[in-house]
């Protein structure tokens, strides 16, 4: 029997829509950020005792002000890399909420038109992702691999991605 300790994290990402638009974060406050400079939506580590919507819901609400009223869960993004943990992303759509938007500590908050995000600078895999979020993909599960900054691998619902469908 190994003496290794398999170590994950688990997340929330939530992609916030108003209308054609979503509500991007752009990384640049956080110092040793894995995600500096790159557009993400909101989100974040679970904390003890919280289900996914718990994390979301709280994430959300940290990052933005808006206490979201009406979400989805859309997926499970397994992110695999040969520097970081593993994470196990659970990832979200909403489209209502009240309150008024706040500045975020993390970086400038910024409503981005759908048809305009995939020029922004994202991560490979969340191009794969946002694609499927677009499509009205029912839930998925999503395996990336990276080795470093580069998307090694790319696996949906178990069947790897070739590279004629990658972004």
């Amino acid at each position: 029997m190994s003496d290794t300790v398999f170590r994950a994290v688990n997340s929330t990402l939530i992609y916030i829509e108003r209308g054609d638009e979503y509500l991007m974060l752009h990384r640049t406050k956080k110092e040793n950020d894995l995600n500096h400079d790159k557009w993400i939506g909101v989100g974040g580590k679970f904390e003890p005792g919280e289900a996914p919507e718990d994390c979301m819901l709280r994430e959300a609400e940290e990052e933005t002000g808006l206490t979201l009223t009406r979400w989805r869960y859309r997926g499970i993004v397994t992110f695999l890399s040969d520097a970081w943990e593993t994470e196990y992303m659970h990832l979200f759509t909403a489209d209502r909420w009240t309150g008024e938007l706040k500045e975020c500590d993390e970086g400038e908050l910024k409503w981005i038109k759908k048809e305009k995000l995939l020029s922004l600078k994202l991560w490979e895999g969340d191009k794969i992702f946002l694609r499927l979020l677009d499509s009205g993909e029912p839930f998925f599960s999503l395996k990336l691999r990276y080795e470093g900054d580069a998307l090694a691998l790319a696996q949906l619902n178990g069947k790897i991605l070739t590279k004629e469908v990658l972004p």
